[in-house]
């Protein structure tokens, strides 16, 4: 059971550590990959992780086409 635990509260971990990453693809956002990589490799420090999350959360997404 504790190994179970353990393994949610990783994955839960995980999904905090690249919101930014997932707020950027939800929204369509531009330039997601930046965000990604921003995400990825300075989103230990806290002000790389916000750094991130602002980016994902610009006006710069794309249009819907229809």
């Amino acid at each position: 059971m504790d190994v179970i635990i353990s393994f949610i509260f990783i994955i839960i971990l995980i999904a905090l550590y690249f919101l930014p990453t997932i707020v950027a693809y939800n929204r369509k956002y531009q330039n997601r990959m930046s965000v990604f990589v921003i995400d990825l490799f300075l989103g230990w420090t806290l002000i790389g992780w916000v750094i991130a999350l602002a980016l994902s959360l610009a006006s710069n997404v794309e249009e819907n086409k229809k």
